[in-house]
């Protein structure tokens, strides 16, 4: 086969004699396929290869990298088989199972498999970097000790070591405590942590199910699947992680949450890890989640959040004012608090009394009073906001209005001389005015009180190592919101996949922003009960940027793709 493929390749000009003699001399060497020889010298491609397997053996080849494969056809074949004979399970279509392979001909790789699945046996071929990539991408790392020693110093560029930063208390459940101390386990705990920390995580996802138990990460808002350990060793996660966490390991029925601070040296490098744990009772066993709170990845500073500059003044020019109510709105995970805190960054002096009510407190900020929520106690915002008046603050920051006592609360604080600080769960700015009056605040005191509202979201960032230029047609721009004018002059671009973005093309996030200044037009249109709709075409009229608008300015400048602002806003 490896002459052949030499031959092959010498005589579609590819390789010459000299490089095919090269690939011989290092093959005997260091061992492997003559194929995987080739591209690890840069003598040839990875497609080239694959290519000519191709023709060689009739078969058809295939891009493993644009390909996704049902899990449960992942399942069919072992991970051990799939790495012994280089072949990855992709589809399963009546009897027959497609399988990718290196080498087509292995007739011992495929009566194997036929005989494990029961399954009739269509091969393609694949190269075998990509297969490996894959072998790792869809099974998983392995869990072994060993295995898992090797991933811990690569993480760490050599030595890893996690120390908690708070003793351990001693627990009562003898079996389960011994069982989550065993080296395997605190082991693989810690390389999920840190796993976490290397790939840009924001969440971590134990997830406990009939058959299957998965770890997951949210890295740029995207769920991805990264580990599938034992399904044995799901309690004994479970209950690593909540002795980490300071939890009641014995209490299997109720949610919990805890904290777990961690310090991480990686190299000569030391880093402080907060991880906000909460854990919830599901029908297979607790699911955990992990948000990692790195100090490193707070920005505090305004200008690289992502607002165009006219938003940003408008912004600024607002929570400088010495009263009133400025709302971030927006779902879950866009950012909101980021925003918050750089505002509270950029107002803390020595001359001003910051307060805030935080449910819970993601990060501590030097110089500003944080109040933690109970609500078991009866300590909620509605009661911090009451006790915050009586301790003379300047600005107050309320981590979220969700009823009416918050919001009249907030709202009289507002009106009494004091800088009120929020977030609001709408869709976009105009709507938050509606949502304040649903609630049941009357429209002069939302007219009087509300200086700004700040709409938001983030998009993922184009990979900046291997962005590349996108031909994209005029009409598709055009129905995106582009002007005719505007879409012909246009420059796209979007991200190929490379290992620094783990294939995605997107590499960190940024945000798009929807300010709009509550005006004396805009107070007179809510002090008549106007709609959300009449609100936001007057605040176009005033020069308000949409969503939309700020996405398509970021796609114009390179920094986001179509995709991504089609995914997040609306025309």
């Amino acid at each position: 086969m490896s002459a052949r493929l030499g031959e092959i390749l010498i005589k579609e000009k590819l390789l010459t004699p000299e490089q095919l003699q090269q690939a011989l001399d290092y093959q005997k060497e260091n061992g492997g396929r003559l194929g995987a020889c080739l591209v690890k010298l840069g003598l040839v491609s990875d497609e080239e290869v694959t290519s000519v397997l191709s023709r060689q053996y009739g078969v058809p080849s295939i891009n493993l990298k644009y390909y996704e494969v049902d899990p449960s056809v992942i399942k069919l074949v072992p991970q051990e088989t799939a790495v012994r004979y280089q072949v990855l399970p992709l589809s399963r279509v009546g009897s027959t199972l497609t399988i990718a392979m290196t080498d087509p001909t292995n007739v011992f790789a495929m009566d194997d498999i036929k005989f494990m699945t029961g399954f009739n046996v269509e091969p393609v071929v694949a190269s075998e970097a990509a297969i490996n990539e894959a072998i790792a991408k869809f099974y998983g790392q392995s869990s072994s000790a060993e295995e898992l020693d090797k991933v811990m110093k690569d993480l760490a560029g050599g030595e890893a070591d996690l120390e908690l930063q708070t003793e351990e208390q001693e627990m009562d459940l003898a079996s389960l405590e011994k069982a989550a101390e065993e080296a395997p386990i605190i082991r693989l705990c810690n390389l999920i942590l840190t796993d976490a920390v290397k790939r840009g995580a924001s969440d971590i996802h134990i997830e406990p199910y009939e058959k299957e138990y998965r770890v997951r990460f949210r890295i740029d808002g995207i769920m991805q699947t990264v580990m599938t350990p034992p399904l044995k060793l799901k309690d004994a996660i479970t209950s690593r992680i909540k002795i980490m966490a300071k939890l009641d390991i014995s209490e299997k029925r109720l949610p919990q949450d805890g904290r777990i601070m961690i310090k991480y040296t990686t190299g000569s490098r030391k880093k402080e890890l907060d991880f906000r744990v909460s854990t919830v009772p599901t029908l297979f066993g607790e699911k955990v989640v992990l948000r990692l709170l790195d100090k490193e990845n707070l920005r505090l500073d305004m200008t690289k959040l992502g607002f165009e500059p006219e938003s940003l003044v408008r912004f600024e020019r607002n929570i400088l004012k010495p009263y009133g109510m400025v709302l971030v709105t927006g779902p879950t995970g866009s950012g909101k608090t980021n925003t918050l805190y750089s505002s509270i960054a950029r107002l803390n002096t020595p001359g001003t009394n910051i307060m805030t009510a935080e449910d819970p407190v993601e990060f501590q900020l030097p110089g500003i009073n944080q109040v933690q929520m109970k609500e078991q106690i009866g300590l909620n915002f509605a009661a911090a906001l009451r006790a915050f008046l009586r301790q003379d603050p300047n600005i107050i920051l309320v981590g979220e209005i969700r009823d009416f006592e918050t919001a009249e609360i907030a709202v009289k604080a507002a009106l009494t001389g004091h800088l009120v600080l929020s977030t609001l769960h709408t869709n976009d700015a105009p709507s938050t005015i509606s949502r304040l009056m649903n609630m049941g605040i009357e429209p002069f005191l939302v007219a009087t009180s509300v200086n700004l509202i700040c709409a938001q979201r983030l998009v993922r960032r184009v990979c900046t190592s291997c962005k590349e230029k996108l031909e994209v047609p005029v009409e598709a721009l055009i129905d995106a919101g582009f002007a005719p004018d505007e879409a012909k002059a246009l420059e796209v671009y979007h991200g190929k996949g490379c290992p620094r973005c783990n294939n995605t093309g997107y590499k960190g996030r940024v945000g798009l922003y929807e300010v709009m200044e509550i005006t004396d037009e805009l107070r007179e249109l809510i002090l008549v009960g106007a709609s959300a709709l009449e609100l936001r075409k007057k605040a176009l009229d005033l020069g308000m940027i949409t969503l939309r608008r700020s996405g398509l300015t970021k796609v114009a400048q390179g920094v986001t793709t179509i995709e991504e602002v089609l995914r997040e806003t609306v025309l």
